[in-house]
């Protein structure tokens, strides 16, 4: 069995994003709009932070795999292709983390 990747997830997020919202979650959130989809990535992103703050392995793991399907729900309703902010990690790990932040700091 391959590995599932991001990849393989933002193309099922992309399929069920044209489906009925009454069939489809990822087509609920979609048709919701944008800023509701992003409302509902903060309140993954506050509870992956509180599973980590707490350390339990087992709800962070969950919080995280919540976290990174609203991230590509999000993507998806803003029309930001997942290779886009694959490509922008690819130029910030060129330079080490500290030069990187400081080329952004204005």
């Amino acid at each position: 069995m391959t590995a599932f990747t991001l990849d393989d997830l933002a193309r099922i997020v992309a399929e069920r994003a044209g489906a009925s919202p009454e069939v489809s979650y990822t087509a609920k959130l979609i048709a919701g709009g944008a800023a509701k989809a992003a409302k509902k990535l903060g309140e993954e992103a506050v509870e992956a932070v509180i599973a980590a703050v707490e350390g339990d392995k087992h709800s962070l793991t969950a919080e995280a795999a919540d976290v990174l399907f609203h991230l590509l729900v999000v993507l998806q309703a803003r029309g930001v292709p997942l290779q886009d902010v694959m490509d922008e990690l690819q130029r910030r790990t060129a330079q080490s983390g500290l030069q990187e932040k400081a080329s952004r700091a204005g």
